[in-house]
């Protein structure tokens, strides 16, 4: 009975342990492939839970954009915030980059250990295993694109509980997303950070998610602008028409307005704080006909 009521209480004191907003280490020592033990060498999800009241279930990890070299965090914490309200709880996920000197596989390694630790926590976070996608802008749209063209099921005979769990987000949503490695088309700075100068054309194929798309890639929300002069839009051209062709269901929006980086466009870019972009309201159509949104 003593060592029942002992692990309740550790149980109780687990799950009241990481309060949202509090950076929970996707690993419990050094991350694999570490370069160090900086701040910047420990990946990390920042939980934003739903009100109880509002939660759908919905999670969403979110990976901020800057070109590999940086996270923006108006498309991190800041989509968090207004998704969070609307009843999806978000984690942001702070991977680590290539201006600190990582390269692929580093940072898929990350964000697919972001999705199995949402998976894993489901209980404690309040969301269902069974709904946890993927966000990302720009170069975050990138490892966003790759999560969902680059999965697997989990190790069913993994010492490690999240090992055990799938990466496969259920659905990917990709704003103004650097999706290609190809010249012409990726986004040079990008590219280099997360593979270096001078690739290997067999990993510049691998990583221009465009050409990874499978029947098993999730149903993802894609959108772009016709203004974005850093990243082209014909990276979520090329995305979606591979979305087509295998039959895998997709929201697609090209908009007139909206320069690269424009986030929520709330207060940003000369559009008035307090408007939200349309893709923002979109989204939420998007989620609540496919029944992640009450």
């Amino acid at each position: 009975m003593k060592s029942t009521i002992i692990a309740l209480l550790a149980s109780v004191i687990s799950i009241h342990a990481v309060a949202p907003g509090q950076p929970v280490r996707l690993w419990e020592g050094d991350a694999p492939g570490a370069l160090g033990t900086a701040d910047h060498d420990t990946p990390t999800l920042t939980p934003f839970l739903a009100a109880r009241e509002k939660a759908s279930g919905a999670a969403i990890v979110i990976c901020p954009g800057g070109g590999y070299g940086g996270l923006a965090g108006h498309e991190g914490a800041g989509y968090a915030e207004y998704l969070s309200e609307q009843g999806i709880s978000c984690f942001v996920l702070k991977y680590r980059l290539g201006s600190r000197g990582y390269r692929h596989p580093v940072m898929l390694g990350d964000a697919q250990r972001a999705i199995r630790t949402v998976r894993a926590n489901a209980e404690k976070w309040g969301v269902d295993a069974k709904r946890v996608g993927i966000m990302g802008s720009s170069a975050g749209g990138h490892l966003a694109s790759t999560a969902v063209t680059h999965f697997d099921a989990g190790s069913a005979d993994s010492q490690d509980p999240v090992e055990k769990q799938s990466c496969r987000p259920d659905f990917g949503i990709l704003c103004y997303a650097v999706i290609s490695m190809e010249d012409g088309v990726t986004h040079g700075g990008s590219k280099n950070n997360l593979l270096g100068k001078n690739p290997d054309p067999k990993l510049v194929e691998l990583l221009s998610n465009e050409k990874q798309v499978t029947k098993d890639t999730p149903p993802c929300f894609v959108w772009s602008t016709m203004e974005d002069q850093a990243v082209r839009v014909e990276n979520s051209l090329q995305f979606v028409a591979a979305l087509q062709r295998a039959k895998v269901a997709y929201d697609f929006h090209v908009y007139q307005k909206g320069p690269h980086g424009i986030g929520l466009s709330s207060g940003r870019n000369g559009v008035p704080a307090g408007d939200v972009h349309p893709w923002g309201k979109d989204l939420l159509f998007w989620f609540r006909i496919n029944g992640w949104l009450k």
